[in-house]
């Protein structure tokens, strides 16, 4: 497995921080972020988004928050993702 680093919070303080890379076989976008506080994944959890799919996280999924100031590195890793996808 080979990740590409695309880029990480710009505010962090060297400590874990919201990371984003994408995994140069499948050009899957791979998240490090905070996990969601309880209330935020109560609502995700309880919610019915989609008419007939089912509520709740899966045990094998996570919620994860990345912060808004992070949205051009997210768009950099989309576009490095659908540029390995397009072979």
């Amino acid at each position: 497995m080979t990740l590409r680093f695309v880029g990480m919070d710009p505010n962090t303080g060297g400590e874990g921080s919201p990371t984003v890379w994408v995994e140069e076989e499948s050009a899957d976008l791979v998240l490090q972020g905070e996990e969601a506080e309880a209330l935020l994944k109560d609502l995700i959890g309880s919610t019915q988004w989609v008419p007939g799919h089912a509520t709740g996280i899966p045990a094998h999924e996570r919620v994860i928050r990345i912060p808004a100031r992070m949205v051009p590195i997210l768009r950099e890793a989309c576009d490095v993702a659908e540029r390995k996808a397009v072979r």
